[in-house]
């Protein structure tokens, strides 16, 4: 009978380990985040990602990318564009279709997030030596690299990955329209996965911008 705590590789080992230490880097992740609350809901702070990274993405495409019904989707840039955050022209290639861009409000809460969290970063970053910030950064980098290719690999092509769920987010996953009530719903999917994910900041949380693992912002 195989030992309950006995030995493990050192791949599980450094996972346990990492899964630790990374909540303190996802605890300046949210607080960052928070700062935009009374503004943006998270799943509206991940749509404005996913548009920052493909402007002029439609709405087919944004639903994807949020794992959202479509109704849902056009529903949360509804309140995005009564917020200020977005606007809708008619496409360049086919009038019918509907391009989403940021306005310089939305452009400035973007920028006004990754100060934050960049002024708290470095404010951690000062307390280690040279070697350690060295080390961390070489390590992050290789390891946004795996993650990306991994996540390209594993990820069937015409479907989105699952994102994150937003407890108590009616935009989120985990509300109307979200995968939890797909079940009572007429599922819907696209077959264009190409917009950039916010992570439903993205992903892709932004591990940091946009891109595999929607990188939140």
């Amino acid at each position: 009978m195989a030992e309950l705590n006995g030995p493990t590789d050192p791949e599980t080992s450094m996972a346990a380990a990492l899964d630790t230490v990374a909540a303190s880097l996802l605890g300046i992740w949210e607080s960052a985040r928070e700062g935009t609350a009374n503004r943006v809901s998270g799943a509206q702070l991940r749509a404005v990602m996913v548009v920052e990274q493909t402007d002029g993405i439609n709405l087919r495409r944004l639903a994807t990318q949020l794992d959202m019904l479509l109704s849902s989707a056009s529903r949360l840039c509804d309140r995005l564009v009564a917020a200020g955050m977005l606007e809708r022209e008619p496409g360049r290639f086919d009038r019918r279709e509907i391009s989403l861009h940021l306005t310089p409000e939305a452009r400035r809460l973007l920028a006004e997030l990754r100060a934050d969290r960049q002024a708290q970063l470095a404010a951690v970053l000062a307390g280690m030596g040279p070697e350690g910030r060295d080390a961390l950064l070489r390590g992050m980098r290789e390891f946004d690299e795996v993650a990306r290719r991994q996540q390209a690999d594993t990820t069937p092509a015409g479907e989105s990955a699952e994102r994150e769920d937003w407890p108590g987010d009616p935009d989120g996953p985990g509300g109307p329209g979200g995968p939890a009530d797909r079940s009572r719903q007429t599922s819907v999917r696209w077959a264009d996965p190409s917009a950039a994910s916010e992570r439903s900041v993205g992903s892709t949380r932004e591990w940091p911008t946009g891109g595999p693992v929607a990188r939140t912002a």
